[in-house]
């Protein structure tokens, strides 16, 4: 088996905009999004600790969950392709074809389309294959466990300097919950934000307090959905356009497009006093424009 010695630590980069000018901010975005082509931004993050476990517990197969377009069976694919561990991915709603499940099979996962129904409890499904497999390694949608918040709070201690304030979009709850204990450990007064992407987002703050989080302190900014999940709107579509063009940094409308969108509007209402230091996290999973190039 490969060793897992895969390690890299993204870079801070500035924003300019006149906005931020007038606004007397000072914007920065975490390159996430540069870590690996197909394990990218927090999905490296969350598996990390993940694959250490499994190695550590014997394990040889790694069986996760995900939508039909979703990025962390890819990640999970391409690592146990990495690593040295077959993968299963079951896959929500009927069979299709699409790239991201293409480059998935490439990997070597075997894909298993499931019931939308029987996808609402994964542990039985799990269960009902693997109960009597040892070997076997049980991973839940988009990584979500206390192992993927360990490696999420990394991301603090990579930092090269203070910020007031870090955004980051969240669907799981696991990289907010990660970011708030590295802000802890660290012992740093960093404000963070969550931009939900689902509708009823303020459901996070109870999956980070799942993961033994305190997360009263966060702040959800739960009007940036834009319909739910995957869901856009033209503006949407406008705003990312305008923002790849005039930064040359790559963002997909299902994660860090609303977030960027968030900030900007938040920046545009004044909500950050001036002088302030504001942090965007890319999680990455730029796979996700394959699905939605058409509407650009």
């Amino acid at each position: 088996m490969n060793t897992l010695t895969f390690e890299f630590h993204s870079p801070e980069q500035e924003i300019a905009d006149p906005l931020f000018l007038d606004k007397g901010v000072r914007v920065f975005i975490k390159r996430d999004d540069m870590i690996h082509p197909f394990i990218s931004g927090n999905k490296w993050r969350k598996l990390k600790y993940t694959l250490q476990q499994a190695r550590e517990q014997n394990k040889s197969t790694l069986v996760t969950f995900g939508g039909a377009w979703s990025n962390h069976l890819l990640a999970t694919a391409c690592a146990g392709a990495s690593f040295g561990f077959s993968t299963v991915g079951y896959v929500r709603g009927e069979e299709v074809k699409n790239p991201v499940l293409a480059l998935c099979k490439l990997y070597g996962m075997e894909l298993c389309f499931i019931s939308r129904d029987d996808y609402k409890d994964k542990e039985s499904v799990f269960k009902r294959r693997f109960g009597e497999n040892d070997h076997a390694l049980f991973i839940n949608e988009g990584g979500y466990s206390p192992e993927a918040a360990q490696g999420c709070a990394e991301m603090i201690t990579e930092l090269q300097q203070y910020y007031d304030h870090i955004l980051c979009a969240c669907g799981t709850g696991a990289t907010l919950a990660g970011l708030q204990q590295g802000l802890s450990n660290e012992v740093l007064d960093t404000q963070l934000h969550g931009v939900p992407v689902l509708k009823g987002g303020e459901f996070i703050r109870e999956e980070v307090q799942q993961l033994g989080i305190a997360a009263h302190s966060i702040r959800l900014h739960t009007g940036y959905h834009f319909g739910g999940y995957a869901k856009t709107k033209p503006h949407l579509l406008t705003f990312i356009q305008s923002f790849v063009a005039q930064t040359g940094i790559m963002i997909e409308p299902t994660y860090t497009g609303k977030l960027c969108y968030g900030a900007y509007d938040l920046i545009r209402q004044d909500y950050f006093v001036r002088g302030s230091k504001i942090l965007l996290v890319h999680t990455g999973g730029l796979t996700g424009l394959l699905g939605t190039y058409e509407k650009f």
